[in-house]
């Protein structure tokens, strides 16, 4: 076969999933493996289409190629598929899978998305590769790679892969304009945070209604119109510096004018089954502040024009974004059906957490997430200097202990436990020894209580 690869990565032939492909190529040679460097070369390809027309159109195959960026593939490789599209080049039939290299953060999001827009396309999706960066240099990622391939090249000559499934029905409810709320609040900084434009005339209509009714000052940041240079480049250089290589200024922009706000409302328009390519590369951007969590407490909030319903992987990253940050969801306030009612409760959420403080503790999502990082950080904190001190200060850096008081706990448990003699004789004195705990908090509680209830008495 002809393979088109379509190199996501911004690094262009640097980049460290691409030498999977490499390795692929010479392992197996009856094959060619054709390399677009589309992530590298997107300002170009802007410009000119017919390069990747030309190779996507004579190629039996397609992988796509991409370390994951924040949730999803890098701004870059959004942008191609958005080029894809526009142009109208027919993919139908065509087989298609993917390879990534990470350290596992929410890969599983990435590929789900380029599988999304492969189905788009008509394509005959196969299940990717998903590889640690330095799985290659190992015999096991060798396996693991060539097992991939063969299983990829198997599913070809037999016709197996993923079909598309019915998409879920989408009518636009629109939503219509509130009266100002009188005498809004200026103590908390609430921004709304889009990438409007004007053909998003109902996503304009829901932002107005929800500005007149929340009960506080708001103010707009429209990122279309901030003159970024570009997507994020991987090079790390902000990892010491905590400065983007770029000179447009993102990084103090982030932090004096987006970070500072007390709640932020992201409202967009779903395109390409993600908050599109615009949203992706300030996303993407966002990485001059590293993996630190520097939000974290604040509420956050969305309006959402599209067939949100349909996009189960778009609501796993929205979710999952905010549990890892240690931001509270408000709420999600769609256009599907009752706008204006789903716009107002997003803002008696939000007001309510505003007012209150409140906030949750995270979920597997959260959890799992930040310990990938906590780990990855710990071995890379020579280089990641700021992510380093940032999780010293906060208490990120949670491992387990192997002699702590519970871990002995655990071992004389473990050895009762292998004993059908001691466990004969215990009956039920175990779970009654696991919840001792809260019994004596409670009796604490009722002691309180009464106490409180006879001062009432008195009085």
């Amino acid at each position: 076969m002809k393979i088109a690869v379509i190199n996501g990565s911004p690094k262009g032939k640097y980049s460290i999933t691409l030498q999977t492909l490499r390795y692929l190529s010479l392992t197996f040679p009856e094959h060619e493996f054709a390399v677009l460097d589309a992530g590298q070369r997107i300002k170009a390809l802007e410009r000119d289409f017919s390069e990747a027309r030309e190779l996507l159109s004579t190629s039996d195959a397609v992988i796509f190629s991409y370390p994951v960026y924040t949730f999803l593939c890098p701004s870059q490789l959004h942008r191609f598929i958005e080029l894809i599209k526009a142009d109208g080049i027919d993919l139908s039939g065509k087989f298609a899978t993917q390879i990534s290299t990470s350290k596992h953060f929410y890969d599983v999001t990435a590929h789900k998305y380029v599988e999304e827009n492969c189905l788009d396309l008509g394509m005959k999706y196969v299940r990717g590769l998903s590889a640690d960066m330095e799985d290659l240099l190992t015999d096991d990622g060798k396996k693991d790679a060539n097992a991939f391939f063969e299983r990829f090249l198997w599913s070809v000559d037999n016709d197996v892969y993923t079909a598309s499934t019915e998409r879920v029905a989408y009518t636009m409810t629109p939503a219509t304009p509130a009266q100002p709320t009188v005498d809004r609040s200026k103590d908390k900084d609430v921004l709304v945070l889009t990438d409007l434009t004007d053909t998003d005339s109902n996503l304009a209509t829901m932002i107005s209604r929800f500005r007149a009714s929340l009960p506080y000052e708001t103010r707009v940041i429209n990122i279309s119109e901030y003159p970024l240079s570009g997507g994020c480049l991987g090079c790390f250089r902000c990892a010491v510096s905590e400065k983007c290589v770029y000179k447009d200024g993102f990084d103090k922009f982030l932090r004096e004018e987006i970070q500072t706000a007390d709640a932020i409302v992201y409202a967009f328009k779903i395109s390409d089954h993600s908050m599109g390519a615009r949203f992706k590369m300030y996303d993407d951007r966002n990485f001059c502040n590293g993996h630190r969590t520097v939000t974290v407490g604040m509420p956050v909030g969305y309006l959402v024009s599209g067939n949100y319903t349909a996009e189960n992987n778009l609501r796993t990253v929205i979710e999952a974004r905010a549990e890892t940050g240690g931001n509270f969801l408000a709420g999600v306030a769609t256009d599907e059906h009752d706008t204006d009612a789903r716009i107002d409760d997003l803002v008696k959420t939000l007001t309510f957490c505003l007012q209150t403080g409140h906030t949750t503790p995270q979920s597997f999502w959260g959890v799992g997430g930040m310990k990938i990082f906590r780990d990855l950080i710990f071995e890379m904190r020579g280089m990641m200097r700021a992510d380093h001190k940032f999780y010293k200060k906060q208490g990120i850096y949670d491992f387990p202990r192997r002699f702590s008081g519970k871990a002995m706990l655990m071992h004389l448990v473990g050895l009762l436990l292998s004993s059908e003699k001691i466990l004969s004789k215990m009956g039920n004195k175990m779970n009654e020894g696991m919840i001792a705990p809260y019994e004596k908090m409670f009796k604490k509680m009722e002691k309180r209580q009464k106490k409180g209830n006879d001062k009432l008495a008195e009085n």
